[in-house]
């Protein structure tokens, strides 16, 4: 794989985006991860999973720069499989832990939530959150509702239609990241939460999960064509191409 790496643990695996300077996620990542998870979720051997990013860069988010250049076919093509990674992972019945390596906004996020715990870097600078519609991305009812599950429905609404995006400890207040440490830490902190939860037995772990989301996991929608042609038709509506190209090309500048 280019763009996800792995190192195997005694029985658990550490998943690892690494691609370019801010793990800006593309096509790539998106069928790289979906095809990693699928293999882990078979994988007996597999007990629980961390998946990290790079230092100061979880994931920068989408790669709008990439995206821009896609045509119709392979625009919806993503749109798809990116809709389908984020059920995956909310859908994944094993422990999960997101090691927050840095900058996690948007897409980054997207990942995140569907984690069981979330470990930070802590950091100034550092975001996370949902920004879509600050960047002019419409956002999947999916995510409206994963966003939810965490933080409330006012304040999940409140942030969503900000476009906010969370520095380090307004995230940990918000109940959006459960822990902050020095980034050095972050991921041996991710290992020692996910060894706790697999301390505990696997199939009681399992069926306590799915009990904890089952309002949010049963108000999914798996096929959703309605949310897909939307975002698909909002993406090359002539007013907002002109916004994401401005959007481009103040991200080619910097």
């Amino acid at each position: 794989m280019n763009t996800v790496q792995l190192q195997t643990k005694e029985n658990y695996t550490i998943v690892q985006i690494n691609r370019a300077k801010v793990n800006a996620i593309n096509h790539e990542v998106v069928k790289e991860l979906i095809a990693t998870f699928k293999k882990l979720a078979a994988d007996t051997k597999t007990k629980g999973v961390v998946l990290t990013g790079i230092p100061h860069f979880f994931s920068a988010g989408l790669d709008v720069i990439e995206l821009y250049s896609y045509d119709k076919a392979q625009i919806a093509s993503f749109f798809t499989d990116f809709g389908h990674l984020h059920i995956q992972l909310a859908t994944f019945t094993k422990p999960l832990v997101c090691a927050l390596t840095g900058y996690a906004p948007a897409g980054g996020c997207v990942l995140a939530i569907a984690a069981d715990y979330r470990i930070m870097a802590e950091g100034e600078k550092y975001t996370i959150g949902l920004n879509e519609v600050a960047v002019n991305i419409q956002i999947s009812s999916n995510l409206i509702k994963a966003y939810a599950f965490w933080l409330g429905t006012s304040k999940a609404n409140q942030f969503i239609l900000d476009g906010k995006l969370l520095h380090v400890k307004e995230a940990l207040l918000a109940g959006l990241i459960d822990k902050i440490v020095p980034l050095e830490e972050v991921v041996p902190a991710a290992e020692k939460q996910l060894q706790k939860y697999l301390r505990a037995d696997e199939v009681i772990f399992k069926n306590t999960k799915k009990k904890l989301r089952a309002e949010w996991l049963s108000a999914l929608e798996m096929d959703s064509k309605k949310d897909l042609n939307e975002a698909i038709n909002l993406w090359w509506e002539p007013s907002i191409r002109v916004k994401m190209k401005a959007f481009v090309d103040s991200l080619q500048k910097k």
